[in-house]
Formats: structure tokens, C-alpha cells, sequence
């Protein structure tokens, strides 16, 4: 039988001072695994030349005191966008794009990323960015109207969808949109996946589908958003899928990814 590999194995063998080339190639590797090793340049099987180094641990910057919304002056927004704060989520969401971009999730510029920072604002990705090439300063800080309040790139054309998720349920605070393969040719047939396929189902819900509109219309997010309060992953007809987390915006990542 196939072993199957956590990031905890990995971590585990790190830190005893084992070789990672130990691994079986054929091995079974968790999503979270995949980026462990990802990050560490190596894959199962394949000789390391030297001792990884152990990751850096990230120092999580804390929100602002006086939380901003869209009524702020522009220099308090301005300023906010430029925070340490917005700085972390930034970059949080370019790791996203690449992690969706790696594993085939998104083709050309397709795909988006929207982050609540606030009681009426939020983080987005631009548009014609590929997910897999963003950089920090290419992010933008939309209003839940969808007016754009600060950065240099044009937010991304579908964020209406995101906002009007947002607005629904309040405690969404991360969205992440994509076009996986498998599960976006199940939006297209018009079949919901069976419940019985994974077991992850028990603890994330059950997948609907959202009926088609074009894609960035008020239609479009309103009909994903009559769905957000009983399903935290929807697939959309005949064009993707689009996931919420009241954690964080890796958490959206992952119930996507499940899927």
C-alpha cells in the first residue's frame, strides 16, 4: 500500500536531521506536503545535496486599532494600503496565485483573489495579471461597490462577485475563484458532485451550483451569493469555481482545492 505523507511527516523528519530523500517515490503526498516540499526544492526520491534549512517562521502582523472603511480619508486609506498589515495579505495572495497557477487551476489571466479588510473594503487581485506571475504592488483596495480606492493595476473585473459574498455573509473574509479541470467540468454538465465521492464533505459542506450569467455582472454575484449561506464552495455554470472562508484566504484556498 501506497504511503500516504503529511507536512507533519515532513516536519518530523526535518527536525530528527533525516534525509527527505528517504520519501518512496511513489508516495502519496497531501496538498500541504506538496507545498512543504515544493518549498524546499525537493521531491520524493530525489537526493538533497545538503541540509534544508528550516523554514523561517512568518511573524503575523496584527490588524490596525482603528479599523478603516470606505468613508476614510483618502491619505488614512492610502496609508493603510501601504501598511504591513495589507503588505502580509498581499503577499498571501500572491502565493495563492501561484499555487493555483502551478496546479493548472487558472489558464492566462483567469482566476481571482479578494480579502475583507475592512467593514466595507477589501483587497483584490488586478485584472489581465496571470495568477502565477503577481507581484504585492500589483494588488488593489476596492469599496464593496466595487470603486477601486487605491493601487497602481485595475482591480479585477469579476469582483462584484466576491463583494456581493462578502456583503451576504459577513463572515467571509477571503474568497478565491479559479477553474480547476474536474470540478469545472462538473459546472459545465450541470451535475453536482456526489456526496459520496470524499469524506471531506462531513466537514466543509456540500457543493451547489450557481446558474449561469456573464461572468462579472451584478447577476452573476448575486446568484452566488443567494448560495453562500449554506454552501462555503459553489461551483458556477459553465464557468468555475468560487469558495469562502471565515479564516483566511488559505482556508478558502483549500476547501477549492478539496473540491
Amino acid at each position: 500500500m501506497k504511503k500516504v505523507i503529511s507536512a507533519r511527516d515532513v516536519e518530523e523528519m526535518q527536525r530528527l536531521g533525516q534525509d527527505l530523500s528517504a520519501l518512496p517515490a511513489d508516495a502519496i503526498l497531501t496538498p500541504s506536503a506538496r507545498d512543504l516540499l515544493r518549498d524546499l526544492d525537493l521531491q520524493p526520491g530525489r537526493r538533497m545535496d545538503a541540509p534544508a534549512a528550516k523554514p523561517k517562521a512568518s511573524v503575523e502582523v496584527a490588524p490596525p486599532a482603528r479599523p478603516l472603511n470606505s468613508r476614510s480619508s483618502k491619505t488614512d486609506l492610502d496609508a493603510f494600503f501601504n501598511s504591513a498589515y495589507c503588505e502580509q495579505l498581499k503577499e498571501q495572495m500572491c502565493e495563492m496565485g501561484r499555487r493555483l497557477w502551478q496546479r493548472a487551476y487558472v489558464d492566462g489571466n483567469g482566476g481571482n483573489i479578494a480579502i475583507r479588510v475592512g467593514e466595507d473594503i477589501a483587497l483584490c487581485t488586478p485584472t489581465l495579471v496571470s495568477k502565477g506571475f503577481m507581484k504585492p504592488a500589483d494588488m488593489a483596495l476596492v469599496d464593496f461597490e466595487g470603486n477601486q480606492l487605491a493601487g497602481v493595476k485595475k482591480r479585477t473585473s469579476e469582483i462584484l462577485m466576491h463583494l456581493q459574498m462578502m456583503k451576504r455573509q459577513p463572515r467571509a473574509v477571503a474568497t478565491v475563484h479559479c477553474h480547476p479541470p474536474y470540478a469545472t467540468a462538473f459546472a459545465v454538465a450541470g451535475v453536482t458532485p456526489p456526496t459520496c465521492m470524499i469524506p471531506e464533505y462531513e466537514v466543509f459542506a456540500s457543493v451547489a451550483i450557481a446558474p449561469y450569467r456573464t461572468p462579472g455582472t451584478p447577476e452573476m454575484g448575486q446568484l452566488v451569493a443567494d448560495l453562500v449561506d449554506k454552501h462555503n464552495t459553489i461551483l458556477m455554470a459553465n464557468h468555475g469555481v468560487v469558495a469562502w472562508s471565515h479564516n483566511n484566504v488559505e482556508d478558502a484556498y483549500f476547501k477549492m482545492e478539496i473540491l
